[in-house]
């Protein structure tokens, strides 16, 4: 494998730094380069250039913005050997104290930097003589992200949709709900979601829904800092509703209050956010039992049971 990083990398020197990270999808190992440190992270499963080619630009989506702070992106490569691995630049970081509020702060910044994109873009077309061209590239009027993406390995179908009620139901929890029938044929979670589905959209009643580039995955495993601020990294990125992102967030632990506090007040939770919180909670739940096993089958059962009472 490294002969080949060294090849593909342009580099003379690839040596361990010593820094090895990954969790229960992939391993990662840091090294140094003639241009400086890289971190690689290595998978094996069959879908490992799918997944890394969407954390790649989920990434780089995320790295465009400017609004918080990720690991640069570089290259995807498929091993001689099998396998695959992706390239990105090596942060130091350590767990996520210090800088929860900015955390807080930025990631609203980043839900909200498509809606800023679409009002420059209605501003320009208000002003005479200037063309808004160059900024309809960077909005994005749908649900949806360019390549698909993982969440875990699993992946995921990005094709776009105009309405968000239906990429959610249709593209998230119909997808997870299709393996959970294929792996366990359970059937009271097919009926509760015969009966979630014609309630969904009574969730979203008289919300308008502007498309936010989420991380997609943010749980406190996602979550780190660096000396000068938060880092967020392992995304599985989409542009979606930006409550969608604080399901996982509240789970496993979540996040300090501080960091709710400094979100909300750049996005003021809108009625019926703890219902939709809890639908956006179910996806991670399946999720978790497709991955998992079973053990997740509880917590994903009971939500459906609240969801429709």
């Amino acid at each position: 494998m490294e002969a080949q990083l060294k090849r593909e990398l342009g580099t003379s020197m690839l040596k361990s730094a010593g820094h090895s990270g990954g969790g229960c999808i992939s391993q990662g190992q840091s090294y140094d380069t003639d241009s400086g440190r890289v971190f690689v992270k290595i998978n094996h499963q069959s879908e490992a250039k799918k997944m890394f080619d969407g954390e790649l630009a989920s990434l780089d989506a995320i790295l465009k913005t400017g609004t918080v702070k990720v690991p640069k992106p570089m290259k995807v490569i498929e091993l001689d050997t099998g396998g695959c691995v992706i390239v990105m630049e090596h942060l130091d970081m350590r767990s996520l104290n210090k800088y929860s509020k900015q955390l807080g702060e930025q990631l609203a910044d980043l839900h909200l930097h498509n809606k800023q994109q679409m009002e420059k873009i209605n501003k320009e077309q208000q002003t005479v003589g200037r063309g808004a061209g160059q900024l309809e590239d960077n909005y994005v009027d749908k649900f949806g992200f360019p390549v698909p993406t993982c969440c875990g390995y699993l992946p995921q179908n990005n094709d776009w949709q105009d309405d968000w009620v239906t990429f959610y139901s249709q593209q998230r929890l119909q997808h997870q709900l299709n393996v959970v029938e294929e792996s366990y044929g359970d059937r009271e979670a097919r009926e509760l979601w015969a009966a979630l589905q014609l309630k969904i959209p009574q969730f979203f009643k008289d919300l308008q829904i502007v498309p936010a580039l989420l991380h997609g995955d943010l749980w406190g495993g996602n979550v780190s800092e660096c000396a000068n601020g938060p880092v967020i990294f392992d995304p599985a990125s989409v542009y979606g509703h930006a409550e969608f992102e604080l399901g996982i967030a509240g789970m496993f632990g979540g996040f300090s209050s501080s960091f709710y506090s400094a979100y909300h007040e750049k996005i003021v939770k809108a009625e019926g956010f703890a219902k939709r919180n809890q639908l956006y909670q179910l996806f991670h739940y399946l999720n978790h039992w497709n991955h998992f096993g079973g053990g997740y089958r509880g917590s994903s059962i009971k939500i459906m049971k609240d969801l429709i009472k």
